[in-house]
């Protein structure tokens, strides 16, 4: 069966990681079709806007797409495009895995294996409430946290830890302060938790969970937060297995879902063939798992694995000499033999 999923090739080093991504995936014969939609500066350059009526639809159409990192211009528009998707979309789980690779400029070349579930649609993060004092001395700034988006995140990381075999969720706080928004989030989450006596589930407030990740990230399974303290979490979780390079991420609802490197555009790189394109690779396999191509998912990790292994055309940042399409190349040869 064919699936047609929305394709954003995005700004700066986007449309050179893109073409390496689709590359790989049209080796790998996993039935998709590809249509193509415009985002962030070049739909501004050639729509006048930077998200697209056009590309809504596309997305609300198929329910998936595969995006490059989207550059917002400062001052203009939204905030931030990516913001906007979510909650255009309610895409409420932000799903972001930390695995150790080989050969990576990492503090843990082996041992890290965890996924962060970032509550995605509230919170201070959504910058809700901001305002500034007439005299400029003074900003404020709304936290809102509900039990419905709590309950919902929380239930998506245990369903997930189910799903893949996981055996222990950790919930970051700062109950022991913020009492009433932080308090609702890990109240819920006790409730939620009672529902899966197979997983095993412990509380961190947020401080010392940075604080372990650091000391003995080994111990850390899945991870599920609030929508700030994830964003923040779930960078530090890259930089553990080598950085955003190799951080792929997924924006999940009800009716539609997002697929992206985490990393920004990279205009200083742009147009030379150098870009890394593990991070939106990684991220096309965690569409291949949502799209239930499991095999092929897990067959694209290791022949992302092998690659890194053997060095085979990698780009300069995870020393090798090779291009952005000498490394989707080794990885595509990989998946098809």
């Amino acid at each position: 069966m064919t699936q047609t999923i929305t394709v954003i090739r995005g700004d700066g080093i986007g449309p050179e990681i893109m073409e390496a991504a689709l590359f790989v995936l049209d080796a790998m014969n996993a039935g998709l079709q590809y249509e193509e939609a415009d985002a962030g500066m070049v739909a501004l350059e050639k729509h006048g806007e930077l998200l697209p009526q056009s590309t809504l639809d596309s997305i609300r159409r198929n329910r998936i797409a595969l995006k490059s990192p989207l550059t917002t211009p400062v001052g203009e528009g939204f905030s931030s495009i990516n913001v906007e998707l979510r909650k255009r979309f309610d895409l409420y789980a932000n799903v972001r895995p930390a695995k150790s690779f080989p050969n990576t400029k990492s503090r843990f070349p082996s041992g890290v294996d965890l996924i962060t579930v970032r509550e995605n649609t509230e919170g201070a993060y959504i910058g809700e409430g901001q305002s500034l004092s007439e005299d400029g001395e003074t900003a404020m700034l709304t936290q809102k946290i509900t039990r419905r988006g709590s309950e919902r995140i929380v239930r998506y990381a245990f369903e997930l830890a189910r799903k893949t075999g996981r055996k222990k969720v950790t919930v970051v706080h700062k109950a022991n302060i913020l009492k009433s928004t932080s308090g609702l989030f890990l109240r819920t989450a006790r409730v939620v938790a009672a529902e899966y006596p197979d997983i095993q589930c412990n509380e961190m407030i947020v401080d010392n969970t940075c604080m372990q990740l650091v000391m003995r990230p080994e111990q850390f399974d899945v991870i599920v937060t609030t929508n700030l303290f994830g964003d923040i979490v779930s960078d530090l979780c890259a930089g553990l297995v080598g950085g955003l390079g190799l951080a792929p991420g997924a924006n999940i609802g009800e009716h539609a879902a997002i697929f992206e490197a985490v990393h920004g555009s990279a205009p200083d790189i742009a147009g030379k063939n150098i870009a890394n394109p593990c991070a939106l690779l990684l991220a096309a396999g965690q569409m291949l798992d949502h799209l239930g191509h499991v095999d092929h998912a897990n067959r694209l990790r290791q022949a992302i694995r092998d690659t890194l292994t053997a060095k085979d055309g990698v780009t300069p940042d995870v020393g090798g000499t090779g291009t952005t399409q000498s490394f989707a190349k080794a990885v595509a040869a990989r998946v098809a033999g």
